[in-house]
């Protein structure tokens, strides 16, 4: 597909997606923030597609949401009426909302590998992810706090159930940068390397590492996983009855054992 403010391309079932505004320290404009929701939609509903390494062109992974187009809100929500107005930004947030959220959406696993500054809007959308990996270099922060607004986009949702409340509150109230290493030991991240190439490397090996298992029981996984975390223990157990009643009994299953006896990988169907 093509973008203006991203590349994709695929390769051996793993789509890799970069945010592509460079000059701009990858900061989020209003075509980045559509495209992403595209990229990831199409992600989804392409079968050769097994799982996504999103990652950012250029010094840093994403800065944040354009502040061009933060200043231009206003301009954007103009009504005569009050009420139209403020039903219009409320609009505009739910629809920033669905972008981050696409990423969660996607039945693909994605895999962000970020550098450099992962701050904002960048950090809402590296915390949808499903695996974070994170170079030497990179650095994290709520930035919204600083500009004197709430996070509005899934930091405030997202971070608590990775981090804990006590560092999640921490980190939306002060602002403060938080580096790799730290990010690693309060599990931000799920590993870091020392530069940005052995950071791609690390991300594209986990995804064709991915790409290799049964397509229907990863993307079984992740909605499972997904379902969990916001239900009940018994919740979560009951879904996941439901879903094995429905695709446990798939060739994939054969196929594994198969390979198995024989000592050989499996290959799968899309």
């Amino acid at each position: 597909m093509d973008f203006d403010t991203l590349t994709l391309s695929v390769d051996d079932h793993v789509a890799q997606v970069s945010f592509n505004r460079p000059n701009k320290a990858n900061a989020l404009n209003e075509t980045m923030w559509q495209e992403l929701g595209t990229a990831m939609e199409w992600c989804d509903t392409e079968p050769d597609v097994r799982a996504i390494v999103l990652a950012g062109e250029g010094a840093h992974f994403c800065s944040g949401i354009d502040l061009s187009m933060l200043l231009g809100v206003q301009q954007t929500i103009q009504d005569p009426c009050e009420g139209r107005k403020r039903e219009k930004l409320r609009t505009l947030i739910l629809r920033l909302q669905d972008a981050v959220t696409s990423l969660e959406r996607c039945r693909k696993p994605v895999i962000a590998a970020i550098h450099g500054a992962c701050l904002g809007g960048g950090l809402d959308i590296a915390l949808a992810a499903d695996i974070r990996l994170a170079a030497a270099d990179a650095v994290f922060g709520v930035r919204e706090i600083d500009i004197g607004m709430v996070a509005d986009v899934g930091t405030l949702q997202r971070l608590p159930t990775i981090v804990g409340e006590g560092v999640a509150r921490e980190m939306a109230l002060t602002g403060r940068e938080v580096r790799a290493e730290e990010a690693q030991a309060i599990r931000l991240v799920n590993r870091v390397l020392p530069d940005r190439a052995s950071l791609q490397a690390e991300a594209l090996s986990m995804a064709r590492l991915i790409a290799e298992k049964s397509p229907l029981s990863v993307r079984g996984s992740k909605e499972v996983m997904n379902y969990s975390r916001d239900h009940s223990v018994a919740d979560g157990l009951n879904y996941v009855a439901t879903w094995n009643a429905a695709m446990l009994l798939s060739d994939d299953i054969q196929r594994a054992a198969i390979a198995a006896m024989q000592g050989q990988p499996a290959v799968f169907n899309n």
